[in-house]
């Protein structure tokens, strides 16, 4: 059986003719790309293997295309106001939009916007999910990193704003870019800002691992497959290679270029915008302003590739090649449906020919009185408060056993001075 095709999936600012060029990694050969339109920075994901998502650079919608059919746009998904980054979820079921300081949430078998979430101050640069589909992560300007819990936010009344698991607020600069590792709720992530620092996290318990500090601001990071290396591009065009199994183990580190000259990519003129490491972990793809895209070898640090655009790189990734992507007779499970553009459970969502079922986990909990988390929280409060009696009554113990020691201690006092006093009286007798 034929290994899996790796593809390289890259959009710039300014292609005349394709929106997305595609190439197989290891030929180099060209693949047919998607026209229509400029996708702007971290805009562009795959849906569920059958669809390709693009946000228009500076417009408030997303082209759509069937990943079989590149030569034509077949849907436009309208939004709020000019997108500034967006991502779907490794199942396919879900799609997160960044537009000005909030986050939209789609659910894609029905259109349905699910949730809109306001906690960042100001706009997102960035979002991922987990591999697991269970957990997500967002990035903005205000310098907060925030992880959000899927089922929480989505069992949440419309008229509620869930709160994040966790908030991250580490970094003193924008954050510029995230990545996320393998693990679910318990991988680690990597979060990168302007302020020069590239951090790595654990999702799981919202504790710092590492924090790296460099000489220029970090504009993009990922991780490879077994998690051993952290890339980090720089605002001056440099990669940097992070080793995270490095002895001694420090949570806070300052790479020095001048003595870790073998960890550096060099060939970038421009700011580096996006990072992506193959599925083996051999080979490095970087997107720059410089209008390039490089493939390097990660053992010899030796660029094997070059690919020249029309205007600074906005996206570049690496993929497994879905099977429609190279099908041209392939055509998706089901037709994505018209996206709301209202919360869905609110009058103003119910629009006239409105289809669609929706599950939202735990509603039917909240009919028979307690949802969920309210159950959990009680659960919680009960094994609080048994563990205070369980004080107490150790408490109690406890004195018992002190008053028994002091009395014991009493009456060796009084033997070691019976004791003392016939001593003495012996020392003293007179002799006869």
């Amino acid at each position: 059986m034929a290994a899996p095709m790796e593809v390289a999936l890259v959009t710039d600012a300014a292609g005349p003719l394709c929106n997305c060029s595609a190439w197989e990694l290891h030929s180099g050969s060209a693949l047919p790309g998607y026209r229509g339109g400029n996708s702007g920075p971290r805009g562009l994901a795959l849906l569920g293997g059958e669809h390709l998502l693009g946000a228009q650079l500076g417009k408030g919608y997303i082209n759509v295309w069937e990943l079989q059919r590149k030569d034509q746009l077949q849907q436009k998904i309208i939004c709020p106001g000019p997108v500034t980054c967006l991502t779907a979820s490794p199942n396919g079921l879900y799609i997160l939009v960044g537009v000005a300081e909030s986050i939209y949430l789609w659910e894609v078998s029905n259109g349905n916007l699910l949730a809109i979430l306001n906690r960042h101050y100001q706009d997102l640069t960035c979002l991922c999910f987990t591999d697991d589909s269970s957990h997500f992560l967002s990035g903005a300007k205000d310098c907060l990193a925030l992880v959000w819990n899927l089922y929480s936010v989505l069992q949440a009344e419309p008229s509620q704003i869930p709160d994040p698991r966790h908030v991250w607020s580490r970094h003193s600069l924008p954050i510029t870019d995230l990545c996320c590792g393998f693990g679910g709720p318990l991988a680690r992530a990597a979060t990168a800002s302007l302020d020069q620092t590239a951090k790595l996290w654990e999702v799981s318990s919202g504790e710092l691992l590492l924090s790296v500090l460099f000489d220029v601001g970090i504009m993009a990071v990922t991780l490879d497959l077994s998690e051993y290396h952290m890339f980090c591009g720089g605002m001056d065009g440099s990669i940097f290679q992070v080793d995270l199994c490095a002895w001694p183990v420090q949570r806070d580190r300052t790479f020095q270029t001048e003595r870790e000259n073998g960890k550096v990519f060099k060939g970038h003129r421009n700011q580096v915008t996006c990072l992506s490491v193959s599925t083996d972990g051999s080979l490095l793809l970087s997107g720059s302003h410089d209008e390039t895209v490089r493939l390097w070898d990660i053992q010899s640090k030796q660029c094997l590739k070059t690919m020249n655009h029309k205007g600074p790189v906005t996206n570049a990734f690496i993929v497994l090649a879905p099977a429609n992507m190279l099908n041209p007779d392939g055509k998706p499970s089901a037709p994505l449906p018209k996206f709301s553009k209202h919360l869905h459970g609110t009058e103003s969502s119910y629009e006239q020919g409105s289809e669609g079922l929706t599950l939202r986990l735990g509603l039917h909990q909240q009919e028979s009185g307690e949802s969920y988390l309210e159950k959990a929280r009680k659960t919680y409060s009960q094994m609080y408060s048994t563990r205070e009696k369980n004080l107490v009554g150790d408490q109690e113990h406890l004195t018992i056993q002190v008053s028994e020691l002091e009395e014991e201690v009493s009456t060796l006092r009084k033997i070691n001075k019976n004791l003392f006093d016939f001593s003495a009286r012996i020392i003293t007798k007179p002799a006869k």
